[in-house]
C-alpha cells in the first residue's frame, strides 16, 4: 500500500536535506520534479526494466548514480546498500543504482557476493541521458583504465550523487561529495526520517 505524505511530512523532508546536502557542481536540488525513467536494469544477475514511475507507487525511491560498477569507491558503496537493505525496506524505500555501465556488467555485479549480493537492484544509463537528466557531470571514459577484476574500463563516469524521491515525484534530498559509505549512511537517515513524519 503506498504511504501518503503530508505538506509538513514533505517541508521536514526538505529541511533534512537541506542540511545533510553538500553542494554539487550541478546535481538537481531540493524540491525539484525528479526526471521519470526507465531502463535495462539487474537483480541477482537477472535482468528486468527498472521504471521510476512504477517504483514510485511502492514507496520513496533512492536514486544512486555511481561512476563505475567494479571500482573501490562504487565497490564500497554497493556493499553498504546490499547489507543494510533491509533497513531501507523497513522504511519503506527501494533503492536503484545507476551507471554508465553496460547490462551485462551490471548482471555480474548485482549478483557479486561481495557487493550487490542479490540484494541491490542496478540499473544501465549506457549513454548517460538519465545522469544528464539529473544534471549530473559525466567524465569521459579514460583509455586503458581497468576495474577491481582488471578488465578495462569502456565507459564514461557519472559523478556520485544520491536524490530520494518521494512518491509524488519530487526529491526529498540530495547527497553528493562525501565518502561512499557516509552517502549510505546519509540516505538511510532521510528514509527513516520520511517513515516516521509519515506515521499517523
Amino acid at each position: 500500500m503506498q504511504k501518503r505524505f503530508s505538506p509538513r511530512a514533505l517541508l521536514l523532508a526538505a529541511a533534512l536535506g537541506t542540511i545533510l546536502t553538500l553542494p554539487a557542481r550541478a546535481a538537481l536540488p531540493e524540491g525539484s520534479a525528479a526526471p521519470g525513467f526507465s531502463a535495462p536494469a539487474a537483480l541477482a544477475g537477472k535482468t528486468f526494466q527498472f521504471t521510476l514511475k512504477d517504483a514510485l507507487k511502492r514507496g520513496p525511491v533512492v536514486v544512486y548514480f555511481y561512476p563505475s560498477a567494479y571500482t573501490g569507491g562504487c565497490n564500497i558503496q554497493a556493499h553498504s546498500f546490499s547489507v543494510n537493505a533491509d533497513k531501507f525496506a523497513a522504511a519503506g524505500a527501494s533503492v536503484i543504482g545507476v551507471s554508465l555501465d553496460s547490462i551485462e556488467r551490471l548482471k555480474d555485479f548485482s549478483a557479486d557476493p561481495d557487493y550487490c549480493a542479490g540484494k541491490l537492484a542496478v540499473a544501465s544509463d549506457a549513454d548517460g541521458s538519465i545522469a544528464r537528466a539529473f544534471e549530473l557531470n559525466i567524465r569521459e571514459a579514460q583509455a586503458g583504465k581497468k576495474d577491481t577484476r582488471g578488465a578495462e574500463i569502456t565507459h564514461g563516469f557519472a559523478e556520485r550523487s544520491t536524490f530520494i524521491v518521494t512518491p509524488d515525484g519530487r526529491i526529498a534530498a540530495t547527497i553528493s561529495g562525501v565518502a561512499p559509505a557516509e552517502n549510505v549512511a546519509q540516505a538511510l537517515d532521510v528514509v527513516q526520517t520520511l517513515a516516521s513524519v509519515a506515521k499517523p
